[in-house]
C-alpha cells in the first residue's frame, strides 16, 4: 500500500499532473515537534470544557474498542479493554501537553494496519515511529502526496473492512439490526463518523435491553 501511494503521488509530481497533494490542500507540512506546555487551568475553562471533555471522552474509548473488537475478528485475536483504554488515557495526556487533539483508535488505520501485516502491539510502535520519522526527516517531501492517491486507499480499506462476503447475511438479521446498520451508514456518510458511532451504540444499547430476556420474578404478594 504505501508503494502504491508512494508510486502514483511520484507520476503526479513528475508529470505535473492537477491533482491536489496534502502541500497544495494543506501548506507545509511541520517537521518539528513543539515544546510541551502545561495547558492554563481555571474554574471557567473546566466548567466550559468539561461536557465536551466528558462526550469526546466516552466515543473515544467506545471507538477504540470497536477498533479492537474488529481487529480481534481480522485476526482470530483477543484485545485487553483495560489496556487499551488506559494506553489511551495516557496518549492523551502526552497528546494535550504538546497541542495535539485528542487521541483514538481507528477503525481505519487498524484495519489497514492488518491488512499489510501487522498481528501484534509492534505494529502500532512502528507505524507511530514511522510517522516520527517521516515528520522529522521528510516532511516535505510528504507533502507531494496525492490526494486521490490516499482516497483510493482509505477506499480500497474500507471495502475489505465492509466484508463484502456477510452481506448476504445481513440481509437475514432482524429488521431492527437492518435499521440500525442503515441508520449508522448514512449518518457516517452525511454527518460524521463521531455522531454515527454515538447514536448507533446508544440504539444498539436501547435494542438489546429491549428485546432481552428478562426471567420472571419469583416474588409473590404477601398476604394481609
Amino acid at each position: 500500500m504505501i508503494l502504491a501511494v508512494g508510486a502514483t503521488s511520484a507520476i503526479v509530481a513528475l508529470a505535473q499532473l492537477p491533482v491536489d497533494s496534502l502541500y497544495s490542500r494543506f501548506g507545509a507540512l511541520p517537521n518539528t515537534l513543539p515544546l510541551p506546555a502545561i495547558p492554563a487551568i481555571t474554574l471557567e475553562r473546566v466548567v466550559e470544557l468539561l461536557p465536551s471533555a466528558c462526550v469526546i471522552a466516552f466515543l473515544a474509548g467506545i471507538e477504540s474498542l470497536l477498533s479492537a473488537m474488529v481487529a480481534d475478528k481480522m485476526i482470530d485475536g483477543h484485545h485487553r479493554p483495560n489496556a487499551e483504554v488506559l494506553a489511551q488515557g495516557y496518549a492523551n495526556i502526552g497528546s494535550a501537553l504538546f497541542g495535539g487533539l485528542p487521541a483514538t483508535g481507528a477503525i481505519a488505520r487498524t484495519a489497514t494496519n492488518i491488512r499489510a501485516g501487522g498481528r501484534t502491539p509492534v505494529a502500532g510502535i512502528v507505524h507511530a515511529v514511522t510517522i516520527l520519522l517521516v515528520m522529522l526527516l521528510a516532511a516535505p517531501l510528504a507533502g507531494y502526496l496525492a490526494m486521490p492517491a490516499l482516497a483510493g486507499l482509505l477506499i480500497l480499506t474500507a471495502w475489505n473492512m465492509s466484508e463484502p462476503h456477510k452481506w448476504r447475511g445481513y440481509l437475514q438479521e432482524r429488521r431492527s439490526d437492518q435499521f440500525l446498520l442503515l441508520l449508522t451508514m448514512v449518518l457516517t456518510v452525511f454527518a460524521d463518523l463521531t455522531i454515527a458511532i454515538g447514536v448507533g451504540v446508544a440504539l444498539g444499547l436501547a435494542l438489546r435491553l429491549r428485546r432481552r430476556k428478562v426471567p420472571p420474578s419469583d416474588w409473590t404478594p404477601r398476604e394481609r
